[in-house]
């Protein structure tokens, strides 16, 4: 089992910032790409921002330069560094990856694909 566990829910000013973190516990061997979504009129989850396993970056023109990934692979967590918030980017976030795990043989290493449990970020004044 891998779970994925994101900081708590926060109400932030509007032009305020905040950091989000995610941490996965669990048998894991590796971790490739750790992705930030959150819900859009377009799509139910919006990729904003990843961080790929050599350490690329890519982000969504609706975050861009506000918010930053990044990621400790010594703690298995990504953080997303979000400032500038705005009133729209009100929404639940969810963080994402792409983990290996480690079975007994003869199964041995598999990718699956997890989610967080979603935190809700209110920006208010």
């Amino acid at each position: 089992q891998v779970h994925l566990f994101e900081s708590g829910c926060v109400l932030v000013h509007p032009g305020g910032s905040l950091p989000l973190s995610c941490a996965a516990s669990g048998s894991i061997f590796s971790i490739d790409n750790i992705s930030w979504f959150r819900p859009a009129p377009a799509t139910p989850r919006e990729l904003l921002a990843t961080v790929t396993g050599d350490g690329s970056l890519i982000y969504a023109d609706s975050v861009k330069g506000r918010f930053t990934i990044s990621r400790d692979n010594a703690k298995n967590t990504v953080y997303l560094q979000m400032n500038v918030l705005k009133p729209d980017d009100t929404a639940v976030y969810y963080c994402n990856a792409r983990i290996t795990i480690s079975f007994p043989p003869p199964v041995g290493n598999r990718e699956v694909e997890v989610w967080g449990q979603g935190t809700l970020i209110t920006v208010s004044s």
